[in-house]
């Protein structure tokens, strides 16, 4: 008796082992995967950001022209747009694993102003404050700005109105400060970007929770509080997420195909990101559509649901439903059960 009770437990414990190996061989190879992906995009984020800085221009006595600063200015989008599409092809992944510098990057201007009120931050242009790639996005779109956006603005306390730099003393602030401030974190992150920095699980939850956030990003736009509202490219950033999340994705797929009914619930994953890109496909250019003056985002419309807007908010909604169990939340959380990783928290 006792000898058959030592030769199970010989036996659990070596399929125990055999298992730990199994898990521990396909987090490595995640890791590695994980590292080499996003590396692309996180080398080309800090060498964007590097040529926004290059190209703002430090005008003799006087700040930003329109005419005479044109060809910087554009360049100097052009840079931003760059570091733009890197960022949020990665945030998934990267803002749980480093949320210190992802809000140094990506806070939004509200985010800032929380915790800089009633003051608020009055020096557009220095390193301190407002800072980030939306710090930056608002000066350099300042002209453009839709009134709506300034409407919502102006009711924060702290608010100060966008501009381009009006003097000398202000350029060069915006490009020595504000946007060496941009550079400086996006360097950090380069170099913090380690296969020992990387944890498989936080980082399969930040993958579940950007796809969940996807319809906060929708929402936002009804009430012109989106994320690069600016630019008006916030549609851009929601393929973005997409793009950079079944990226990453992919690297979790053998390791899922192991799983009993693994190679399902990745069918479903797929499905969910396909809905998803149906819907962005569905809108031309970067920004998302405009809403109808009447939308309520409680209770829309059958009218309102029928515009351009409300069939992304429509297509959105149902994609992501974290309680629809084959939604792509839905479908990734069941993912992260089956592999023993953390999954989609309620909020």
């Amino acid at each position: 008796m006792k000898r058959a009770v030592l030769v199970l437990l010989t036996a659990l414990s070596a399929c125990s082992s055999s298992d730990d190996a199994e898990r521990t061989s396909y987090e490595t190879k995640v890791t590695t995967g994980m590292h080499q992906t996003l590396l692309v995009d996180i080398t080309e984020l800090r060498n964007a950001s590097v040529a926004l800085q290059d190209a703002a221009p430090l005008p003799q006595g006087r700040g930003w022209d329109a005419t005479e600063d044109a060809a910087a200015i554009e360049n100097m989008k052009k840079a931003w747009l760059r570091a733009r599409g890197a960022y949020e092809r990665t945030e998934g992944a990267l803002a749980p694993l480093f949320p210190d510098i992802d809000g140094a990057i990506d806070a939004r201007y509200e985010d800032f102003l929380e915790e800089l009120a009633p003051a608020g931050d009055q020096d557009l242009f220095d390193g301190q404050g407002v800072t980030g790639m939306h710090a930056i996005e608002r000066i350099l779109f300042a002209p453009e700005i839709p009134a709506e956006v300034t409407e919502v603005e102006q009711t924060l306390p702290g608010y100060a109105p966008a501009a381009w730099p009006a003097t000398e003393a202000e350029a060069k602030k915006f490009k020595e400060e504000l946007c060496a401030a941009l550079v400086k974190d996006t360097e950090t992150l380069l170099d913090q970007w380690a296969p020992q920095h990387i944890d498989v699980g936080g980082a399969y939850q930040g993958l579940i929770g950007l796809m969940n956030e996807q319809r906060e990003k929708v929402v936002k736009a009804a009430s012109s509080e989106e994320e690069s509202r600016y630019a008006r490219r916030t549609l851009a950033d929601l393929r973005d997420n997409l793009a950079g999340t079944r990226k990453v994705y992919s690297l979790f797929k053998p390791w899922l195909a192991t799983k009993e009914k693994g190679e399902s619930i990745d069918a479903d994953v797929e499905a969910g990101f396909a809905a998803l890109d149906a819907a962005y496909s569905a809108n031309g250019g970067d920004a998302i559509p405009t809403p109808p003056a009447s939308w309520s985002s409680e209770q829309p419309s059958a009218t309102d649901l029928q515009t351009p807007f409300g069939q992304l908010y429509t297509a959105v909604f149902t994609a992501v439903d974290p309680k629809e169990p084959t939604s792509v939340v839905g479908s990734m959380d069941r993912a992260a059960s089956a592999l023993g990783l953390p999954g989609h928290e309620e909020e």
